[in-house]
């Protein structure tokens, strides 16, 4: 009998199941970096990324910012048709990321942002509440808009990088001094009310949320992020949450990867779902946070970008081709999501 050449086997490239959904590999699509781009490009490009695989995706929906798609209205519903009808053709799961920007509001100028003084009332934060729940209702019962199986499979709340949860979660930004502000389990309030909301709304094998507890995103720090990512994660196990996804400690700023003595490790053991890690990764060491048990599944933003077929590069140790991130954020319906070299 003659032996054959054994392919060896890639940790980050195996099949994972994350509640009722079944993923062919680890290595997630990212949320498009806001995805500032028109309806049009938004489509393209997600025809793109799933010409080649079956990943996770997250498309960003928010409002404040301009350009970026909501799903607020009819209409921004309905305008989600083609796209959730072109990830589903090519057999994709398709999150919805949800976020309220909070005191980050812009002026009117493309991307320069203002800080707004202005606090929530504690009697309008239940309003706030409502409205992530809303948004997730509409990205789920779209199904009943498009007479399709389904839409969206699921959604992630926002919970990170310096917007409104964010703000509330972090002591060096957050000086409340009524119940969502003061002690860790007062700051936590306000994300973990959206959390139930959103899950008794849609159903807890559909939600999942982002948190970077080590981040200084838009000045929001905390004094202790340890305390408070291990608080979150063992409160996210009430609500049995399919997956609690953060951002590693490096990336403490946009685009930027330091050296940290501190590691996600306590969140991933503490959380009974599947846990998500994000944050700086390349092949290398998104096979070696699968391989260690450090993470379940690795989410790629800049990598997935510029090399739609990423799985198949990784797969063959290929070379990657370079992103720019001059291109990220802009409205230009070609420059920057959809004219990367795609064999």
């Amino acid at each position: 009998m003659s032996e054959e050449k054994q392919t060896p086997r890639i940790p980050l490239l195996t099949p994972y199941k994350m509640g009722p959904f079944n993923l062919s590999h680890r290595g997630l699509t990212a949320m498009f970096l806001s995805l500032m781009p028109s309806y049009i490009t938004l489509r393209e490009q997600l025809k793109v990324v799933f010409s080649s695989q079956k990943p996770l995706v997250f498309p960003t929906l928010l409002k404040d910012i301009p350009n970026t798609p909501g799903i607020w209205t009819k209409e921004q519903v309905e305008a989600w048709k083609p796209i959730v009808d072109a990830v589903h053709a090519k057999g994709g799961i398709f999150f919805c990321q949800i976020w309220h920007v909070g005191r980050v509001s812009n002026r009117g100028v493309f991307y320069v942002f203002a800080f707004c003084v202005l606090r929530l009332r504690t009697d309008e934060i239940p309003q706030i509440v409502n409205d992530f729940r809303v948004a997730a209702r509409n990205a789920i019962e779209a199904v009943i808009l498009f007479l399709k199986p389904k839409c969206f499979d699921g959604v992630e709340i926002h919970g990170a990088h310096g917007y409104l949860i964010d703000q509330f979660l972090k002591d060096q930004v957050n000086d409340r001094t009524d119940q969502y502000g003061g002690s860790l389990e007062n700051r936590c309030r306000f994300a973990l009310e959206i959390v139930e909301a959103v899950a008794n709304e849609i159903g807890v094998e559909r939600v999942g949320i982002r948190l970077s507890p080590f981040a200084d995103y838009a000045q929001a720090g905390d004094s202790n992020p340890e305390a408070l990512g291990l608080y979150m994660a063992e409160s996210l196990n009430k609500y049995n949450i399919v997956y609690c996804h953060m951002v590693e400690p490096r990336m403490k700023t946009v685009g930027e990867k330091c050296e940290s003595p501190h590691s996600l490790l306590p969140m991933r053991k503490a959380f009974n779902g599947t846990f998500l890690v994000a944050g700086g990764y390349d092949r290398e060491d998104g096979i070696k946070a699968i391989a260690e048990g450090h993470a379940d599944l690795v989410v790629y933003g800049r990598w997935f970008i510029s090399n739609p077929d990423l799985p198949k590069r990784f797969k063959l140790n290929a070379p990657l081709n370079p992103y720019n991130r001059d291109t990220f954020y802009t409205d230009d319906p070609v420059i920057g999501y959809t004219d990367y070299p795609f064999p």
